[in-house]
């Protein structure tokens, strides 16, 4: 499966722990490209788990996600997004910008997301709070198309996840016919 990316296009990740997006992310997208949740919790409280930071890590997040899409770069949201405050969010802020926003949604069976979570090499996320995400993301799944996302691309087994090849559309330039 191919992925086209239009420029001026936010793309989001979203799935439960485990599910492979982290992986993706670095297979797909420069590291510079990507702005991870967990990481940004890292930066501001030393700690890529302590949930308490979220509020401040997205903060910081969405600020260097606004400098980077004003400069036209590609920029990749890496988070669960299971839940639909964390879309809103999201959506809001792409409006906000100017710009599109891609979802590309890790939808593997529960099992996978767990086995990938226990493989985790730093920190694993507690399987009941993955099963929640995963449900909730399941849930949320036949009104994504609702919510106002420019596209959705589903991933919902790791054989099409091994299968995607990330196309960069380049932007029109005047002097091309």
């Amino acid at each position: 499966m191919r992925i086209y990316i239009p420029p001026r296009t936010l793309v989001a990740l979203a799935g439960a722990s485990g599910s492979g997006k982290t992986t993706f992310a670095r297979r797909w997208f420069a590291p510079t490209e990507i702005l991870s949740s967990d990481v940004f919790r890292s930066l501001v409280a030393d700690d890529e788990g302590d949930q308490s930071a979220t509020e401040d890590a997205f903060e910081a997040l969405y600020f260097v996600a606004a400098r980077r899409l004003a400069r036209g770069k590609l920029t990749v949201v890496d988070a669960t997004h299971a839940y639909q405050l964390a879309r809103a969010r999201l959506r809001e802020f792409a409006t906000g910008q100017g710009v599109g926003l891609m979802l590309i949604v890790f939808d593997l069976p529960l099992e996978v997301c767990l086995a990938g979570n226990a493989a985790r090499p730093h920190r694993q996320v507690p399987p009941e709070i993955v099963a929640q995400q995963h449900a909730a993301l399941r849930q949320a799944r036949p009104g994504l198309a609702a919510e106002g996302f420019t596209s959705i691309i589903t991933l919902e087994t790791p054989e099409a996840v091994s299968s995607v090849i990330v196309v960069r559309e380049e932007p029109f330039s005047q002097g091309n016919s």
